[in-house]
């Protein structure tokens, strides 16, 4: 195996950054939430209380939000992620999936905000669990 520095992707202006995050937010909120998370249901483990995005460093993580009913840390919250789009270039980004060992696993690349947006819709092993 041949390791290779990865190049950076260009700059991205505000407005930019800007669209793909309220993108990302409009799927979140009229998509994911509505089928993954219709309403809150207590138990007494951990549950999913939200369905929430992270912008970092021309990343944007979907992630779904827990809260513990368990009587040693009840009420205590933490964020699994399930999914990241990595933006690449204007227009352009890869998919990543968040594996069971705690790592990101690149799963498309090259694809526009408008085809990763639509395969985080469609493709199971990307949904919140």
């Amino acid at each position: 195996m041949t390791w290779q520095r990865a190049s950076r992707p260009p700059p991205m202006g505000e407005a930019e950054r800007n669209a793909i995050v309220a993108t990302c937010e409009a799927l979140i909120r009229d998509v994911l939430k509505p089928r993954f998370l219709p309403e809150i249901r207590p138990t007494d483990w951990n549950y999913p209380i939200d369905i929430r995005g992270d912008w970092r460093g021309g990343r944007y993580r979907f992630m779904q939000r827990y809260r513990s009913g368990m009587a040693h840390n009840r009420g205590e919250e933490f964020d699994a992620p399930f999914a990241r789009l990595d933006r690449m270039g204007p227009d352009r980004f890869d998919i990543q999936w968040m594996r069971h060992t705690g790592q990101w696993w690149r799963l498309h690349t090259g694809l526009t905000l408008a085809e990763a947006l639509h395969i985080l819709e469609t493709d199971g092993i990307l949904h919140p669990v």
